[in-house]
């Protein structure tokens, strides 16, 4: 046995996987050292996923072999044994919705145990999340709580099986900075421990900030294996696309002309959540709503298309006014919704790409309420063919469809109806870099055919689409930024530690920085082009 292989936590030689006629994986190789942290990047359908089911004991591997420690991997569907091998974080959530927190957090530990100490599990689970910062109520069903507690839970429950290996599937997708931190955090400390990590990402900022190696997949194969210090984000994402140069999308520079108000908001106000706020975006104009997960730019996007109701103001689309907390009065107005959470919020992946893409137009679809097979396909050949929807055809499973592609799915969903504006959350939230540019290409396309769009991220590549940028910290608007704008303003403000300036109108000391006012911003500064 070779020297690397014994060293290794764990290594993967020559792995075919084969799905018919596709070719997952392809001569496949990866080896992950103790106490090494290791990106595996790539765009999607490079054959990621299908290594870490390999890895993980959830696909058996038509040729090749993988070895723990040097040791042959456990028998096919010893699932104990392998769990004992390696912990993973998947992307998709793996929790039971019905159950606690902390019947989560130790499900399936307890076989052959007759009685439970419902006390003592509900301490242990406390003080485990405590490590992580994390308040929750362990007694709370998954379900009720939001994105980021979720995320959490479930890294928690992975962490703490002891296992040497951790595959982290995008365990930072729906963190806001601060959760994203505490992660590393406790990364780090359990590299120090001689756990080894295999991270798999498509922020490759998080990828330098981490991981001292990279590994990364094209065509199901294996294409490159290097230290990550001094590896350009360029050649990265290079040896992602197969491209000699690959084209990075800058902020947009100088203003654009724009046309009447497409969405206004007056005193928009969710205790808790957001100050209140007087927003307007214009026909032809990309906004962005930029801060942390919980700093309220959700909770406002979340509002806007009435699945929040607000405790004061009020909503307007094309001047006439919107029933708040209510989705399908916000989809009547034509304001269209991209969400955060595909999995959980924007499909049902039983169903057809045909059958997601028109959910929100199914009285369109024939006569007297009744939905016709043949139109619903047309439709769907044409959103197919607009937003370039790599698919067999209209019939085919969502579920079969890459990250990229999904979510191509749910955005022509949204537009479906032909919205009057676009609110997009973390539109790009777990695809690839080209991806990426695709979906953020047809924002820009929705703003460019007349109407508005709102993307709330944290993420900056996501708004260099936009026209301008709100920095929204702890509920408040605190600065504005016009096209053009700089990574390191943009980021102190939405982390609250310094603003580019205040928006037009602020007071003195609205510039987000820790010791601003926590009062209601002064409402005119957030309006930007106020008529």
């Amino acid at each position: 046995m070779e020297t690397h292989d014994r060293a290794a936590a764990v290594h993967a030689e020559g792995i075919v996987k084969r799905y018919g006629p596709t070719v997952a994986l392809d001569g496949a190789r990866l080896t992950v050292r103790p106490g090494e942290a290791h990106a595996l990047v790539g765009r999607n359908g490079a054959g990621k996923s299908t290594l870490v089911s390999v890895l993980t004991g959830m696909a058996r591997p038509d040729a090749g072999r993988v070895t723990f420690g040097g040791a042959p991997a456990p028998g096919w569907g010893d699932t104990a044994a392998w769990q004992r091998k390696v912990a993973c974080v998947h992307q998709k959530s793996m929790t039971v919705p019905e159950l606690t927190v902390a019947e989560n957090l130790y499900l399936g530990r307890y076989q052959g145990t007759r009685t439970i100490r419902w006390r003592a599990l509900h301490t242990r689970a406390r003080e485990l999340l405590a490590e992580y910062g994390v308040e929750v109520d362990t007694a709370a069903r998954i379900r009720d709580l939001g994105v980021e507690q979720r995320q959490f839970v479930e890294i928690a429950r992975a962490l703490s099986g002891g296992a040497r290996l951790i595959i982290l599937d995008e365990p930072t997708a729906r963190l806001d900075a601060a959760g994203i931190d505490r992660l590393f955090a406790k990364l780090r400390g359990l590299r120090a421990q001689g756990v080894a990590l295999l991270f798999i990402s498509h922020h490759l900022q998080e990828v330098h900030e981490l991981c001292d190696t990279v590994t990364v997949f094209r065509d199901a194969r294996q294409v490159l294996t290097a230290p990550v210090p001094g590896l350009a984000k360029e050649a990265l994402v290079a040896a992602m696309t197969g491209e000699e140069t690959a084209a990075v999308r800058k902020p947009r520079t100088g203003a654009r002309p724009t046309g009447e108000p497409v969405l206004r908001t007056e005193a928009l106000a969710v205790d808790g959540h957001f100050a209140p706020l007087d927003l307007t975006v214009r026909a032809g104009e990309v906004v962005g709503l930029a801060g942390a997960t919980a700093g309220g730019g959700t909770a406002i996007g979340e509002t806007l298309v009435g699945l929040r109701t607000p405790d004061a103001g009020r909503i307007a689309v094309r001047g006439r006014p919107v029933r708040t907390g209510s989705v399908p009065h916000a989809l009547d107005a034509g304001i269209g919704y991209v969400p955060e959470d595909r999995h959980r919020e924007g499909l049902i992946p039983g169903r057809s790409v045909a059958e997601n893409a028109t959910l929100t137009v199914t009285g369109r679809l024939g006569p007297m309420g009744t939905v016709l097979p043949s139109r619903t396909r047309a439709f769907a050949r044409r959103m197919i063919a607009a937003l370039d929807i790599r698919t067999t055809g209209p019939g085919q499973p969502v579920s079969g469809l890459s990250g990229g592609n999904q979510q191509k799915v749910v955005i022509a969903r949204a537009l479906a109806r032909e919205p009057a504006v676009l609110v997009a959350i973390r539109p790009t939230n777990g695809v690839d870099v080209k991806s990426k540019d695709a979906l953020l290409g047809v924002v820009r396309e929705v703003a460019d055919g007349g109407s508005g769009a709102v993307i709330v991220s944290d993420e900056l590549d996501d708004l260099r689409v936009c026209d301008r940028v709100l920095a929204v910290f702890h509920g408040r608007v605190t600065a504005e930024f016009p096209a053009g704008w700089r990574d390191h303003e943009l980021v102190a403000a939405m982390e609250g530690v310094a603003a580019g300036g205040p928006g037009p109108g602020d007071p003195p000391g609205a510039g987000g920085g820790r010791d601003a006012p926590t009062g209601p911003p002064h409402t005119e500064g957030t309006e930007g082009t106020a008529p």
